[in-house]
Protein backbone atom coordinates (compact mmCIF):
# COMPACT_ATOMS: atom_id res chain seq x y z
CA UNK A 1 0.00 0.00 0.00
CA UNK A 2 0.98 3.43 -0.41
CA UNK A 3 3.20 5.46 2.18
CA UNK A 4 4.82 8.76 3.19
CA UNK A 5 6.82 9.18 0.33
CA UNK A 6 9.92 11.99 -0.97
CA UNK A 7 13.19 11.13 -2.24
CA UNK A 8 14.51 11.25 1.62
CA UNK A 9 13.01 7.91 2.43
CA UNK A 10 15.04 5.96 -0.32
CA UNK A 11 17.31 4.13 0.55
CA UNK A 12 19.55 4.97 -2.10
CA UNK A 13 20.85 9.07 -2.34
CA UNK A 14 19.54 10.90 -5.30
CA UNK A 15 21.97 11.27 -8.11
CA UNK A 16 22.20 14.56 -10.31
CA UNK A 17 21.98 15.06 -13.84
CA UNK A 18 23.16 18.20 -14.27
CA UNK A 19 23.97 18.27 -17.70
CA UNK A 20 20.03 18.15 -18.93
CA UNK A 21 19.57 21.03 -16.32
CA UNK A 22 22.12 23.15 -17.94
CA UNK A 23 19.88 22.33 -21.33
CA UNK A 24 16.88 22.78 -19.62
CA UNK A 25 17.66 26.41 -18.02
CA UNK A 26 19.48 27.12 -21.95
CA UNK A 27 15.96 26.80 -23.15
CA UNK A 28 14.43 28.43 -20.71
CA UNK A 29 15.97 31.63 -21.25
CA UNK A 30 14.69 32.31 -24.78
CA UNK A 31 11.21 31.57 -23.80
CA UNK A 32 8.76 34.47 -24.02
CA UNK A 33 8.94 35.75 -19.95
CA UNK A 34 5.74 37.69 -18.21
CA UNK A 35 6.24 39.50 -14.18
CA UNK A 36 3.20 37.84 -11.99
CA UNK A 37 1.76 38.19 -9.14
CA UNK A 38 2.42 40.29 -5.84
CA UNK A 39 5.92 39.04 -5.70
CA UNK A 40 6.76 39.93 -8.95
CA UNK A 41 8.10 36.18 -10.29
CA UNK A 42 9.40 35.53 -13.72
CA UNK A 43 6.47 33.23 -15.60
CA UNK A 44 7.76 31.74 -18.69
CA UNK A 45 5.75 30.52 -21.45
CA UNK A 46 6.32 26.79 -22.88
CA UNK A 47 3.64 25.08 -24.97
CA UNK A 48 0.84 27.70 -24.63
CA UNK A 49 1.05 27.65 -20.85
CA UNK A 50 3.16 29.74 -18.34
CA UNK A 51 5.38 28.11 -15.38
CA UNK A 52 7.71 29.38 -12.84
CA UNK A 53 11.48 28.66 -13.93
CA UNK A 54 11.86 25.91 -11.42
CA UNK A 55 8.59 24.07 -12.08
CA UNK A 56 9.29 24.05 -15.51
CA UNK A 57 13.07 22.67 -14.76
CA UNK A 58 11.41 20.17 -12.78
CA UNK A 59 8.95 19.41 -15.49
CA UNK A 60 11.38 18.86 -18.40
CA UNK A 61 13.28 16.14 -15.99
CA UNK A 62 9.90 14.23 -15.30
CA UNK A 63 9.45 13.68 -18.83
CA UNK A 64 12.85 12.28 -19.23
CA UNK A 65 13.12 10.46 -16.52
CA UNK A 66 9.67 9.76 -14.62
CA UNK A 67 8.81 5.78 -15.35
CA UNK A 68 4.90 5.41 -14.91
CA UNK A 69 3.49 1.93 -13.68
CA UNK A 70 -0.44 0.71 -13.97
CA UNK A 71 -0.25 1.21 -10.61
CA UNK A 72 0.17 4.59 -9.61
CA UNK A 73 -2.10 7.27 -9.06
CA UNK A 74 -2.02 10.43 -9.95
CA UNK A 75 -3.53 13.34 -8.08
CA UNK A 76 -3.56 16.26 -10.65
CA UNK A 77 -4.98 19.83 -10.18
CA UNK A 78 -4.28 22.99 -11.18
CA UNK A 79 -2.59 25.29 -8.16
CA UNK A 80 -5.12 26.48 -5.03
CA UNK A 81 -7.53 23.94 -6.33
CA UNK A 82 -7.92 22.11 -2.99
CA UNK A 83 -4.92 19.84 -3.74
CA UNK A 84 -4.15 19.93 -0.08
CA UNK A 85 -7.59 17.97 1.29
CA UNK A 86 -7.43 15.43 -1.78
CA UNK A 87 -4.04 14.57 -1.03
CA UNK A 88 -5.22 14.12 2.75
CA UNK A 89 -8.35 12.38 1.54
CA UNK A 90 -6.67 10.05 -1.18
CA UNK A 91 -3.78 9.16 1.26
CA UNK A 92 -6.32 8.15 4.32
CA UNK A 93 -8.28 5.94 1.80
CA UNK A 94 -5.47 4.32 0.29
CA UNK A 95 -3.83 3.48 3.63
CA UNK A 96 -7.11 2.58 5.98
CA UNK A 97 -6.48 -1.04 5.92
CA UNK A 98 -2.84 -1.09 6.46
CA UNK A 99 -1.86 -3.16 9.53
CA UNK A 100 1.73 -4.04 8.93
CA UNK A 101 3.20 -1.04 10.66
CA UNK A 102 1.48 -0.36 14.42
CA UNK A 103 2.05 2.69 16.29
CA UNK A 104 3.43 6.31 15.95
CA UNK A 105 4.22 5.06 12.07
CA UNK A 106 0.93 3.94 11.10
CA UNK A 107 0.16 5.75 7.79
CA UNK A 108 -3.01 7.29 9.16
CA UNK A 109 -1.46 8.32 12.47
CA UNK A 110 1.19 10.10 9.78
CA UNK A 111 -1.99 12.85 8.72
CA UNK A 112 -1.34 13.88 12.35
CA UNK A 113 2.29 14.75 11.97
CA UNK A 114 3.05 15.24 8.44
CA UNK A 115 1.69 18.20 6.42
CA UNK A 116 -0.16 15.92 3.43
CA UNK A 117 1.92 17.66 0.61
CA UNK A 118 4.92 15.84 2.51
CA UNK A 119 2.68 12.32 2.58
CA UNK A 120 2.17 12.57 -1.27
CA UNK A 121 4.63 14.08 -3.32
CA UNK A 122 4.36 16.20 -6.49
CA UNK A 123 6.59 14.31 -9.15
CA UNK A 124 8.09 17.38 -10.26
CA UNK A 125 9.42 18.23 -7.06
CA UNK A 126 11.11 14.61 -6.85
CA UNK A 127 13.42 15.75 -9.49
CA UNK A 128 14.30 19.67 -8.48
CA UNK A 129 17.44 20.91 -9.29
CA UNK A 130 18.90 17.88 -10.93
CA UNK A 131 17.79 15.40 -8.95
CA UNK A 132 17.19 11.59 -10.01
CA UNK A 133 15.36 9.59 -6.89
CA UNK A 134 14.93 6.32 -6.91
CA UNK A 135 11.31 5.56 -7.01
CA UNK A 136 11.77 1.57 -7.53
CA UNK A 137 11.51 1.11 -4.15
CA UNK A 138 8.20 2.78 -3.49
CA UNK A 139 5.23 0.48 -2.29
CA UNK A 140 2.56 -0.21 -4.94
CA UNK A 141 0.42 1.78 -5.31
CA UNK A 142 3.02 4.31 -5.98
CA UNK A 143 0.79 7.56 -4.95
CA UNK A 144 1.85 11.03 -6.57
CA UNK A 145 0.47 14.71 -7.55
CA UNK A 146 1.24 16.84 -10.12
CA UNK A 147 0.65 20.52 -11.20
CA UNK A 148 1.46 19.83 -15.13
CA UNK A 149 -1.24 20.49 -17.69
CA UNK A 150 -1.88 16.83 -19.25
CA UNK A 151 -0.25 17.82 -22.41
CA UNK A 152 3.09 17.89 -20.33
CA UNK A 153 3.03 14.84 -18.08
CA UNK A 154 5.54 12.22 -18.81
CA UNK A 155 4.95 10.82 -21.68
CA UNK A 156 5.13 7.21 -19.80
CA UNK A 157 2.17 8.47 -17.80
CA UNK A 158 -0.80 8.31 -20.81
CA UNK A 159 0.67 5.10 -21.96
CA UNK A 160 1.47 3.16 -18.63
CA UNK A 161 -2.59 3.07 -17.69
CA UNK A 162 -1.84 4.62 -14.46
CA UNK A 163 -5.30 5.79 -12.80
CA UNK A 164 -5.11 10.27 -12.73
CA UNK A 165 -7.84 11.80 -10.31
CA UNK A 166 -8.23 15.32 -11.35
CA UNK A 167 -9.96 18.20 -9.62
CA UNK A 168 -10.75 21.17 -10.41
CA UNK A 169 -12.58 24.56 -9.03
CA UNK A 170 -14.18 27.99 -9.77
CA UNK A 171 -11.77 30.17 -11.44
CA UNK A 172 -13.02 32.85 -9.54
CA UNK A 173 -12.24 31.21 -5.78
CA UNK A 174 -9.15 29.67 -7.39
CA UNK A 175 -7.71 33.17 -8.49
CA UNK A 176 -8.30 34.32 -4.98
CA UNK A 177 -6.66 31.39 -3.76
CA UNK A 178 -3.84 31.79 -5.91
CA UNK A 179 -3.43 35.48 -4.75
CA UNK A 180 -3.48 34.73 -1.51
CA UNK A 181 -1.09 32.09 -1.27
CA UNK A 182 1.39 34.27 -3.91
CA UNK A 183 1.26 36.66 -1.17
CA UNK A 184 2.30 34.17 1.28
CA UNK A 185 5.64 33.23 -1.25
CA UNK A 186 6.10 37.08 -1.41
CA UNK A 187 6.57 37.57 2.38
CA UNK A 188 8.39 34.74 3.01
CA UNK A 189 11.29 35.76 0.23
CA UNK A 190 10.88 39.62 1.70
CA UNK A 191 9.38 41.08 -1.70
CA UNK A 192 8.03 44.00 -1.50
CA UNK A 193 4.37 43.72 -3.46
CA UNK A 194 5.33 44.34 -7.61
CA UNK A 195 1.04 43.52 -8.75
CA UNK A 196 -1.74 44.46 -6.97
CA UNK A 197 -5.08 42.05 -7.24
CA UNK A 198 -6.32 43.94 -10.26
CA UNK A 199 -3.69 44.11 -12.34
CA UNK A 200 -3.03 40.15 -10.81
CA UNK A 201 -6.67 39.62 -12.39
CA UNK A 202 -6.26 41.34 -15.72
CA UNK A 203 -3.27 38.75 -16.65
CA UNK A 204 -5.71 36.04 -15.09
CA UNK A 205 -7.94 37.13 -17.20
CA UNK A 206 -5.78 37.20 -20.55
CA UNK A 207 -4.39 33.22 -19.60
CA UNK A 208 -1.12 34.43 -17.65
CA UNK A 209 -0.52 32.45 -13.81
CA UNK A 210 1.31 29.84 -13.09
CA UNK A 211 0.07 27.10 -15.37
CA UNK A 212 -2.19 28.69 -16.89
CA UNK A 213 -4.28 29.84 -18.71
CA UNK A 214 -6.88 27.95 -16.00
CA UNK A 215 -9.48 26.92 -18.82
CA UNK A 216 -6.98 25.00 -20.87
CA UNK A 217 -5.63 23.38 -17.53
CA UNK A 218 -8.94 21.67 -16.69
CA UNK A 219 -9.86 20.97 -20.45
CA UNK A 220 -6.86 18.69 -21.35
CA UNK A 221 -8.07 16.33 -18.41
CA UNK A 222 -11.45 17.24 -18.93
CA UNK A 223 -11.06 16.36 -22.43
CA UNK A 224 -9.36 13.00 -21.46
CA UNK A 225 -11.62 11.71 -19.14
CA UNK A 226 -14.08 12.09 -21.59
CA UNK A 227 -12.15 9.61 -24.01
CA UNK A 228 -11.05 7.41 -21.46
CA UNK A 229 -13.13 7.95 -18.25
CA UNK A 230 -11.53 4.72 -16.59
CA UNK A 231 -8.36 6.31 -16.75
CA UNK A 232 -9.10 9.56 -15.69
CA UNK A 233 -11.41 10.74 -13.04
CA UNK A 234 -12.64 14.44 -13.25
CA UNK A 235 -13.63 16.11 -9.97
CA UNK A 236 -14.66 19.27 -9.39
CA UNK A 237 -14.14 20.86 -6.09
CA UNK A 238 -17.84 22.43 -5.05
CA UNK A 239 -19.14 18.88 -5.68
CA UNK A 240 -16.34 17.99 -2.88
CA UNK A 241 -17.29 20.40 -0.36
CA UNK A 242 -21.09 19.51 -1.28
CA UNK A 243 -21.08 15.70 -0.70
CA UNK A 244 -17.62 14.95 0.61
CA UNK A 245 -18.37 11.46 1.71
CA UNK A 246 -19.83 10.96 -1.64
CA UNK A 247 -17.04 12.08 -3.65
CA UNK A 248 -15.01 9.84 -1.58
CA UNK A 249 -16.75 6.58 -2.14
CA UNK A 250 -16.55 7.35 -5.81
CA UNK A 251 -13.07 8.21 -5.40
CA UNK A 252 -12.07 5.13 -3.90
CA UNK A 253 -14.27 3.01 -6.26
CA UNK A 254 -11.94 4.58 -9.33
CA UNK A 255 -8.59 4.12 -7.27
CA UNK A 256 -9.39 0.69 -6.80
CA UNK A 257 -9.84 0.42 -3.39
CA UNK A 258 -13.69 0.87 -2.69
CA UNK A 259 -15.46 0.65 0.59
CA UNK A 260 -16.98 -2.65 1.65
CA UNK A 261 -20.65 -2.50 2.82
CA UNK A 262 -19.17 -3.56 5.97
CA UNK A 263 -16.82 -0.70 6.37
CA UNK A 264 -19.81 1.97 5.18
CA UNK A 265 -22.09 0.87 8.04
CA UNK A 266 -19.23 1.11 10.61
CA UNK A 267 -18.94 4.93 9.66
CA UNK A 268 -15.34 4.45 7.89
CA UNK A 269 -16.27 6.78 5.16
CA UNK A 270 -17.16 9.56 7.83
CA UNK A 271 -14.51 8.75 10.09
CA UNK A 272 -11.84 9.82 6.85
CA UNK A 273 -13.99 13.02 5.98
CA UNK A 274 -14.08 14.15 9.63
CA UNK A 275 -9.74 12.96 9.99
CA UNK A 276 -9.27 14.75 7.23
CA UNK A 277 -11.63 17.87 7.32
CA UNK A 278 -9.84 21.22 6.75
CA UNK A 279 -10.55 21.96 10.49
CA UNK A 280 -9.15 19.33 11.82
CA UNK A 281 -6.13 19.75 9.40
CA UNK A 282 -5.50 23.08 10.27
CA UNK A 283 -5.91 22.93 13.79
CA UNK A 284 -2.85 20.22 13.87
CA UNK A 285 0.40 21.35 15.59
CA UNK A 286 2.12 20.61 12.20
CA UNK A 287 0.19 22.78 9.90
CA UNK A 288 0.51 25.79 12.36
CA UNK A 289 3.66 25.99 12.58
CA UNK A 290 5.45 23.78 10.47
CA UNK A 291 7.17 25.14 7.12
CA UNK A 292 7.95 23.26 4.07
CA UNK A 293 10.44 24.42 1.33
CA UNK A 294 9.15 24.37 -2.94
CA UNK A 295 12.08 25.31 -4.85
CA UNK A 296 13.79 27.70 -3.31
CA UNK A 297 11.31 29.64 -1.20
CA UNK A 298 10.03 28.15 2.25
CA UNK A 299 6.49 28.02 3.20
CA UNK A 300 4.63 28.16 6.27
CA UNK A 301 2.36 24.83 6.68
CA UNK A 302 -0.65 27.55 7.81
CA UNK A 303 -0.23 28.92 4.43
CA UNK A 304 -2.32 26.09 2.66
CA UNK A 305 -5.26 26.14 5.22
CA UNK A 306 -6.34 29.88 4.88
CA UNK A 307 -10.20 29.13 4.04
CA UNK A 308 -11.19 26.66 1.80
CA UNK A 309 -14.47 28.31 1.33
CA UNK A 310 -16.55 28.41 -1.56
CA UNK A 311 -17.72 31.51 -3.18
CA UNK A 312 -15.10 33.72 -1.10
CA UNK A 313 -14.40 35.31 -4.76
CA UNK A 314 -17.34 37.57 -3.50
CA UNK A 315 -15.00 39.10 -0.69
CA UNK A 316 -12.63 40.25 -3.97
CA UNK A 317 -14.35 40.93 -6.98
CA UNK A 318 -16.22 43.11 -7.97
CA UNK A 319 -19.53 42.37 -9.89
CA UNK A 320 -18.43 43.63 -12.82
CA UNK A 321 -14.94 41.45 -12.94
CA UNK A 322 -16.97 38.31 -11.81
CA UNK A 323 -19.52 39.18 -14.74
CA UNK A 324 -16.07 39.30 -17.18
CA UNK A 325 -14.49 36.57 -15.63
CA UNK A 326 -17.29 34.57 -15.96
CA UNK A 327 -18.23 35.71 -19.57
CA UNK A 328 -14.13 34.56 -20.48
CA UNK A 329 -14.43 30.99 -19.21
CA UNK A 330 -18.19 30.60 -21.01
CA UNK A 331 -16.01 31.68 -23.84
CA UNK A 332 -13.24 29.39 -23.49
CA UNK A 333 -15.26 26.23 -22.42
CA UNK A 334 -18.15 26.26 -25.21
CA UNK A 335 -18.84 23.23 -27.24
CA UNK A 336 -16.73 21.14 -24.15
CA UNK A 337 -19.41 20.05 -21.75
CA UNK A 338 -17.68 21.61 -18.63
CA UNK A 339 -19.25 23.88 -16.67
CA UNK A 340 -18.05 25.51 -13.16
CA UNK A 341 -20.17 26.12 -10.98
CA UNK A 342 -20.67 29.46 -7.87
CA UNK A 343 -21.98 26.93 -5.31
CA UNK A 344 -21.64 23.49 -4.05
CA UNK A 345 -23.47 21.00 -5.63
CA UNK A 346 -25.30 17.86 -3.62
CA UNK A 347 -24.39 14.90 -5.55
CA UNK A 348 -21.23 13.71 -6.36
Amino acid sequence: MAYPQSPSMSSKEPTADQESYNKYKDLISTLPTQRWGPGGDDLHQYHGFWFHRSLLEEIMAAQDHFVARPTDIILATFPKSGTTWLKALTFATINRKRTDVAGPNNPLSMLSKLNPHECVPFITSLYHNGRLPDLDSLPVPRLFAEHAPFSLLPESVPGSGSRIVYLCRNPKDNLVSLWHHSLARARARGVAQYHSFDEVFELFCSGISMVGPIWEHALGYWRESLRRPERVMFMKYEQLKGDTGGCLKRLAEFIGCPFSEEEEREGKVEEIVGMCSFERLSELEVNKTGRMSFGSTEIENKEYFRKGEVGDWNRHLTAEMAERLDRIIEEKLKGSGLEFQDAPLEIC
